[in-house]
């Protein structure tokens, strides 16, 4: 394998999506009871369904008989049933039933793939598995998740743009004063600054050294876990009412090469009172403005060539930018000199 083929490999693992890592798939709400919902990650087609006890199961969305998707089936029981020809599947993507035939030889087979599922905080998160670890890694859910402190949103939008796009615009906290300086929450603070780097045993943060407090200034990349994701402090003006910076934890799931689906849960550390004033609030007022935030972005990222990052100069404030594509490279690099030494392995 040449040096330049083994880049492009590497580009192409990181543009689609790393495997061995959990991502969010669909909000719980989203898996209705009896009803199929289709999803696509890293390129996969994927349907998504609630058995009789409540619990999300997730398949590729092909029926093992003819192709046909799955989501467009219906759910019987624990199992989904393709529509065009009436075939059952489990969970476990076995084969359960072909109706149109007595003793068919597809029964008992497992024929489609599929995926264990996790449920955190009003989130499905699915396992996508890579050749050196086949099986579900854990991983420790955000603290906002599990401390039982904050109040919470979970909020999901598709973004028209690679992944990588949306990861880059988390890690940089410079962009705040200049796209979102109309808006509600960053019309705030400085517009030159410096950043730095802080080292963390879960990742790093990066934070503008001259100003704390006022923008977009600080953010947490958690990449030393199977599920990673970011975490961003919003400083609150005081007509947003009780509590403090409302933080943002953001998971990104790569939908194909030019397509992502964002999952961010907008939370709080309110108890008692302030808890649901602030949930009231943060619905009646504060969701819209924040949706407006988000748009910017959004719209911004959708309009960047994919060939943006070919013709980019990166400068002191793309610190954060340059570290987390410095651990996206490595891990893929990683996953694939695996998988050719495995290969090699099997070859003898």
């Amino acid at each position: 394998m040449n040096e330049l083929s083994q880049k492009q490999r590497i580009e192409e693992r990181v543009n689609r999506g790393l495997l061995g890592q959990w991502y969010v798939v669909a909000k719980s709400i989203e898996v209705r009871p009896g009803k199929t919902f289709a999803a696509k990650v890293l390129g996969k087609n994927l349907v998504l369904w609630r058995g009789d006890d409540g619990a999300v199961r997730c398949l590729e969305d092909l029926c093992p008989h003819r192709g046909a998707p799955l989501s467009r089936g219906e759910v019987h029981g624990h199992d989904i049933a393709c529509r065009y020809h009436g075939v059952s599947v489990d969970g476990t993507g076995t084969v359960t039933r072909v109706p149109a035939l007595a003793n068919c030889s597809l029964e008992g087979r497992k024929a489609v793939e599929s995926f264990v599922i996790r449920e955190f905080n009003d989130g499905v998160f699915a396992y996508f598995p890579s050749a050196e670890h086949p099986e579900p890694l854990s991983f420790t859910p955000p603290y906002e998740f599990t401390t039982g402190e904050h109040a919470s949103f979970l909020c999901a939008a598709p973004w028209e743009c690679n992944y990588r796009y949306a990861l880059d615009n988390l890690v940089d906290p410079m962009h705040g004063p200049y796209l979102h300086a109309n808006s509600f929450t960053l019309a705030y603070g400085e517009k030159r600054d410096v950043v730095r780097i802080d080292e963390q045993n879960d990742g790093f943060a990066v934070a503008r050294i001259g100003q704390q407090g006022e923008n977009f200034d600080w953010m947490e990349a958690i990449t030393e876990s199977a599920a990673p994701y970011c975490r961003v402090e919003i400083p609150y003006p005081k007509a947003a009412g009780p509590g403090g910076p409302m933080r943002v934890v953001c998971f990104i799931t790569p939908v194909d090469e030019h397509n992502s689906r964002i999952f961010f849960w907008r939370t709080r550390k309110v108890s008692g009172v302030e808890r649901e004033l602030w949930r009231f609030l943060f619905r009646a007022n504060l969701e819209e403005r924040h949706w407006f935030v988000l748009e910017q972005d959004r719209e911004m990222l959708a309009a960047m060539s994919d060939e943006a990052r070919n013709r980019e100069t990166l400068y002191q404030h793309d610190t954060g930018v340059a570290r987390l594509r410095r651990v996206l490279l490595q891990r893929a690099k990683a996953q694939i000199d695996y998988e050719d030494a495995a290969l090699r392995e099997a070859a003898k």
